[in-house]
């Protein structure tokens, strides 16, 4: 292919109703609870008896009324972790809330959190781990029937969904059980016709794992990659098939890698798709509640930092609250989800009205607004027709106050100093064929800065 028919590729490439979706969600939930909360440990070993579970105070609204102050559009459970223990009376095993002293065998967590969501104005969502350390069947073939059935229940007894959650995690191996071969087409195929809308990550076709679990994000977020083999978070091999590219594959196939999306890299494969990156970080160091990790609670500009370099730079987050063992959100974690909301409603209320004017040929944009100090501009692009921006600048006068290189469906352009000015021009200086920009928003100085 020519350069010019690869980047017609490229632009070719755009997202599915669902990603649609989670796109304009940008900013939600995870909430880690089973009995690694009560037993001070990461990865239960499926053994801990049912009893362990006891929550003497749980209050979801507590949860979903802190989340939504905190400016986030949904929430999802760890409705099972590997640990095998589930948090509402499944009919797939005894291993679950209804054998534990919580409200004598009759408290239901995956219900009481949608409920909560629906109170708060937020939509919900279920992990469910793939990975069982308590279910007799985990290594066989009827584990898959098994998981399916969980996964059922779960999808048709708790209003609508919003997202699946699909955990890689396993180590089987060192703990002595048999490897399973996950059914992930079949858990895929499952999830989009109990519940239409809803959205895989993870280990799934519509959204991937950012690479890491600390919030670190690329300079350069890219939609449009190589092909994914999704349940394993690495590039399919499905591209050139010469001796180099099989040791360029060998090297690369990882989403860890620091570039997935810049033309160089395309250049390497013949076959793409529309993977956003999820970022997912807990507020804490563990992503269960550890009494002794009190001190490890993010400070504000740090949860800040990870949402204008996730949210901000074209990325989704999740942003991870573990309850603790009274089955409530620490005071602590309360208060920094307020301030983060404190802190992006300031920003909202600084947007201000501005008259957009687009040169003939979309490569520039004036915004005209009444003389005052700014400091940020809140940009989109129309990613129906795909991401196209590569590198752009905006221009105060003859000053050029920010350069960037993507903007996707979300990016937050702040300025390394405000500027007083009437006008604002945003010119994009390398593209996939013409930009389609969507939202263009000026912030006068007011809201928090670093």
């Amino acid at each position: 292919m020519t350069e010019q028919e690869r980047i017609d590729l490229y632009t070719s490439i755009v997202p599915n109703r669902r990603q649609l979706l989670i796109q304009e969600m940008r900013y939600y939930a995870f909430v880690h609870y089973t009995v690694n909360t009560f037993t001070n440990r990461e990865w239960g070993n499926g053994k801990e008896p049912e009893s362990v579970f006891n929550p003497a105070a749980q209050d979801t609204d507590q949860w979903c009324e802190a989340i939504a102050d905190a400016g986030m559009k949904g929430v999802i459970l760890t409705c099972k972790h590997h640990d095998g223990f589930c948090l509402w009376p499944t009919k797939t095993t005894e291993h679950s809330v209804k054998n534990s002293p919580y409200k004598n065998g009759k408290g239901d967590v995956v219900r009481e959190v949608a409920d909560s969501c629906r109170k708060y104005g937020l939509k919900f969502g279920v992990y469910l781990s793939p990975w069982d350390r308590n279910c007799p069947l985990y290594g066989t073939p009827g584990y898959n029937d098994f998981y399916i059935e969980q996964l059922t229940e779960l999808l048709t007894n708790y209003g609508e969904i919003f997202m699946l959650w699909l955990d890689g995690a396993c180590g089987a191996d060192a703990a002595g059980q048999p490897k399973q071969k996950y059914d992930f087409e079949r858990i895929w195929k499952t999830a989009v016709e109990l519940q239409p809308n809803i959205v895989m990550s993870g280990c799934a076709p519509d959204v991937r794992w950012i690479g890491n679990e600390s919030g670190k994000t690329r300079e350069s977020e890219w939609n449009v990659v190589p092909r994914f083999a999704y349940d394993q978070q690495n590039l399919a091999a499905n591209c050139q098939q010469d001796e180099n590219m099989r040791k360029f594959q060998k090297r690369c196939q990882d989403a860890m890698l620091p570039d997935l999306g810049s033309r160089a890299f395309l250049a390497n494969y013949d076959d793409f798709m529309w993977y956003p990156a999820e970022v997912d970080v807990s507020i804490r160091l563990g992503w269960f509640y550890h009494p002794l990790q009190r001190a490890t609670l993010k400070s504000l500009r740090h949860l800040m930092k990870i949402y204008y370099t996730s949210v901000g730079s074209n990325a989704l987050l999740l942003l991870n609250i573990p309850p603790n063992r009274k089955g409530r959100f620490a005071k602590a974690d309360v208060r920094r989800l307020r301030e983060m909301g404190l802190w992006l409603r300031k920003e909202d209320a600084c947007v201000i009205e501005s008259r957009r004017t687009d040169s003939e040929n979309g490569f520039s944009i004036t915004l005209e607004f009444p003389k005052q100090s700014v400091d940020r501009v809140r940009l989109s692009e129309d990613t129906t027709k795909s991401q196209r921006v590569e590198a752009f600048e905006i221009y105060a006068g003859e000053k050029c106050v920010f350069r960037g290189t993507i903007i996707g469906f979300s990016r937050i352009a702040i300025f390394d100093e405000p500027v007083t000015t009437d006008r604002l021009e945003i010119r994009i200086t390398q593209c996939r064929n013409e930009p389609y920009i969507d939202r263009t928003e000026v912030c006068k100085t007011g809201a928090y800065r670093f």
